[in-house]
């Protein structure tokens, strides 16, 4: 009997937008993802019902993966925002906001999915044109001969990340460190043998819990975790050598001598034949004496060392290092050039020695960290990055904000500009389309196969969506506005007066809803005061003045401070990401489960 009970047939849904709990779970994720969007994001704490691991996180990549959801729309637009994550690292809750508001915008406006679809590629494909262009005023160049704008995009990606808890001057020590950990990973020349090719370094990341956050540090090399136990009074004197570089031999093998080692099976020993064990130590000897003569003086091992073997190593003066794990090896071949060795019954070739310049013991919170120290040029810099933070939610949220910064410094190599941060390039954007596609209406219309006003709904959802990312960034009851002269964002505070400027009244604002209006657009580009021009208006977001201009480009030598960048190389794929994930999900007509 093959089944206890009968198969069942497959369900089949037809139209799932169309129904109501598909769309509830929809707006509840989207309202999920909003509400952890930007710097003033709020924290969800995702748990499992019989105990367990508690993660408080506002990021889209750890909040993914930990909520599970059996709507198959939810897992697929979920696994499209984790594959942009994979390769981009950032940009993940924008898709996501964008991709819902784009659905939402089409169901609300009553546009058959597929001309909803056509006018939404359309539009994408203005928005990326828009976006290369060299004059976009949405694009500011990265200046690699001045770190100020590395700084400011690292800063950006750490300060985004609230459930970090940093202070102000936390997060500038930590962007400080993000960029010098990049900075040291970047190699001054080519590389060997491919002049064409530039192959980047390694940042290791050691996490130490309960320390304060600017005891921080980077270190050029590797910091290797070593025990009490495993540093022998000879190594102090070790360390103390003079200038290396040092010859280091690299097993991945285990070292201990375990007869368990070899696998399972059944082992037969004759009588009088010399005890396996005793032969395999009598292998390890060999391969100390051959260590010993080839002259290494750093041996380690990914397993454990026999103590035998290490006595005798430590008796020739040869720093001895176990249990390193294979998160280690990669970062210490890439370093020194040595080749891991699988196997200790053959002589160790001699090119599979690396060299280290030089090797000490630095004490890093509670730990001692044996530091190795990188031989230089040619071979590619690894840098090791100390976090502190004072308990281990706020550390692993900092780890993971400091590999996405360093990430997205590593995309501006490509690509070495940035888009304006803190809603600037959406309402930008959204400015440009609108008024380009209020123009060629018409003409877009009968390219497409729509009607004019069909075309203009379509329009008006497109660039809604993208304002709404910006209106995102608010959580404390404020106004999100526009300016008219150069559509950036302005985040205007609930409970004060306007002191200066023209706010012009739209839907959702009322006469002493709005706060003062800042001395900086979201991104610190526009200045609301001390600028040549007339004076500035504004209108809320979401509402389509009727004299609203296009936007002016502002020029990149302007003098006000950049406060906020994004990576342009990860916001691109993920408006492309969004838009086109919005169109497959309005583009589905059936759902098939099978339930057994």
């Amino acid at each position: 009997m093959s089944r206890v009970t009968k198969k069942a047939s497959s369900v089949c849904t037809d139209s799932p937008l169309s129904m109501s709990e598909v769309c509830r779970k929809m707006t509840l994720m989207r309202q999920i993802l909003t509400s952890c969007f930007g710097p003033n994001g709020r924290l969800k704490q995702v748990h499992n019902n019989v105990g367990g691991h508690v993660l408080t996180t506002s990021t889209s990549t750890s909040l993914l993966q930990a909520v599970s959801s059996s709507e198959p729309l939810l897992k697929l637009i979920t696994a499209s925002i984790l594959n942009h994550l994979s390769r981009f690292s950032d940009c993940g809750l924008y898709t996501g906001i964008l991709c819902f508001s784009l659905i939402d915008h089409v169901q609300k406006s009553g546009l058959r999915p597929s001309v909803a679809i056509k006018i939404n590629k359309q539009l994408l494909e203005v928005c990326t044109s828009f976006l290369n262009q060299e004059d976009c005023g949405c694009k500011v160049n990265v200046d690699f001969n001045s770190c100020q704008s590395l700084m400011t995009l690292a800063r950006s990606v750490i300060s985004s990340k609230p459930a970090c808890v940093l202070t102000e001057g936390e997060q500038q020590h930590i962007s400080m460190l993000a960029v010098h950990a990049f900075l040291l990973t970047v190699p001054c020349g080519d590389t060997p043998g491919s002049p064409d090719r530039v192959r980047l370094g390694r940042t290791v990341t050691v996490s130490i819990e309960g320390q304060f956050v600017l005891d921080s540090a980077v270190f050029p090399g590797l910091l290797v975790n070593v025990p009490d136990m495993q540093l022998h009074p000879t190594d102090s004197e070790r360390t103390r050598r003079g200038p290396g570089p040092f010859r280091l031999a690299l097993f991945t093998v285990s070292l201990s001598g375990d007869l368990s080692e070899f696998g399972e099976g059944s082992l037969e020993v004759h009588c009088g034949a010399p005890d396996p064990e005793d032969l395999i130590l009598d292998e390890l000897l060999k391969l100390g004496e051959q260590a010993v003569t080839d002259q290494v003086e750093v041996f380690m091992c990914q397993r454990v060392i026999h103590p035998v073997l290490q006595h005798y190593l430590w008796r020739h003066g040869v720093l001895v290092v176990e249990r390193l794990g294979i998160a280690l090896i990669q970062p210490i071949v890439q370093m020194t050039g040595a080749q891991a060795v699988a196997l200790y019954q053959t002589p160790i070739p001699p090119e599979a020695y690396g060299q280290v310049k030089g090797c000490c013991v630095r004490t890093v919170g509670s730990r001692k960290m044996l530091h190795l120290l990188p031989p230089g040029e040619p071979a590619p810099a690894v840098c090791t990055m100390v976090l502190c933070h004072r308990n281990d939610t706020m550390l692993n949220e900092l780890k993971a904000a400091c590999q996405r910064a360093e990430h997205v410094l590593r995309l501006t190599l490509r690509d070495p500009v940035a888009l304006l941060g803190g809603g600037c390039t959406e309402t930008h954007m959204a400015a440009y389309i609108n008024n380009k596609g209020t123009t060629e209406a018409a003409e877009a219309a009968v390219s497409l196969g729509v009607s004019q006003s069909q075309y203009l709904l379509g329009l008006n959802g497109f660039c809604s969506s993208l304002e709404t990312v910006a209106l995102a960034l608010e959580h404390d009851g404020g106004t999100g506005l526009v300016d008219l002269t150069y559509a950036h964002h302005w985040s205007v505070p609930q409970g004060e007066a306007i002191h200066s400027g023209t706010v012009l009244q739209g839907e959702g604002l009322q006469p002493g809803d709005g706060g003062e209006v800042p001395a900086t657009c979201g991104c610190g580009l526009v200045e609301r005061s001390g600028r040549p021009g007339p004076e500035l208006e504004w209108t809320p977001l979401n509402t389509r003045y009727p004299l609203r201009p296009a936007p002016l480009v502002v020029g990149k030598d302007t003098t006000p401070q950049l406060r906020v960048l994004d990576s342009f190389t990860a916001k691109l794929n993920a408006l492309q990401v969004a838009v086109e994930m919005a169109n497959v999900v309005l583009d589905i007509r059936y759902v098939i489960q099978d339930v057994n």
